[in-house]
């Protein structure tokens, strides 16, 4: 079963917006945190964003105060809402469980910032 669906992804001008939505097995979005990761060429995978679910989040240094990420629980999905982009902010992004063990990732999503 294929628990992590990464979408919204694009290329966007430094200084612009991207929503990413990632729509997460019922299950494992009813009992995990849910983070949200990204991948730069020639760069190991690095945490964005955490949203636990009593509501605490959690962001890192790179991103705070521009990133969101936030639960639907209607549509059992985590959206990370970016703004103020930038070109550093380019690379894969793909969303797993907050803490591990992490379960199989998804193919993710390309997010391209030109300057």
């Amino acid at each position: 079963q294929v628990q992590f669906v990464e979408s919204g992804g694009g290329l966007v001008q430094a200084g612009g917006s991207l929503s990413l939505s990632c729509r997460v097995s019922i299950s494992t979005f009813n009992s995990n945190a849910i983070g949200w990761y990204r991948q730069a060429p020639g760069k190991q995978r690095e945490l964005v964003a955490q949203a636990f679910r009593g509501g605490r989040t959690y962001y890192a240094d790179s991103v705070k105060d521009r990133f969101a990420i936030s639960r639907d629980y209607a549509k059992s999905s985590v959206n990370l809402q970016m703004n103020s982009l930038r070109p550093e902010d380019t690379a894969v992004y793909y969303c797993n469980k907050a803490v591990p063990p992490f379960t199989v990732w998804g193919q993710g999503t390309q997010v391209t910032v030109s300057s």
